[in-house]
């Protein structure tokens, strides 16, 4: 892995963040050696707007208060769908369970390595989107 310690921490931080507001599949990508412009992708996913829009505000907070990290840009907050929060080192992107099925970013970076995630921080299985 080729990440760096501070983006490591981010991962860290906004992973237990979005758990902690029951994010589903929560999974992080090392991408340093795909793109110059970050270090990693974190992914999650959540059932319905008002929760990815929960997630997205605790993440901003957690990171804010233990990593001192504000994000560079924010983008697709407003129909809670699929929201992105960049902090240059990290990339997180909250998406509607639909939104996630539908892009499959898991099958477009399935070949940079995974970074490991505490276990409190690897979020609910998924919904299938039957049961919603």
């Amino acid at each position: 892995m080729t990440a760096t310690d501070r983006a490591l921490e981010l991962v860290r931080v906004a992973a237990e963040a979005a758990s902690d507001k029951l994010a589903q599949e929560i999974i992080a990508y090392d991408v340093s050696d795909q793109l110059v412009i970050t270090d990693a992708f974190v992914l999650c996913s959540a059932p319905n707007d008002r929760q990815v829009r929960a997630i997205v505000d605790e993440v901003e907070d957690q990171l804010r208060l233990k990593a001192g990290a504000k994000p560079v840009r924010r983008e697709g907050e407003r129909d809670g769908r699929w929201v992105l929060l960049d902090y240059a080192d990290i990339v997180v992107h909250i998406q509607h369970e639909e939104e996630r099925g539908y892009y499959g970013l898991e099958r477009l970076w399935k070949d940079c390595p995974e970074i490991g995630l505490p276990e409190n921080a690897r979020g609910a299985e998924r919904t299938p989107l039957d049961e919603q």
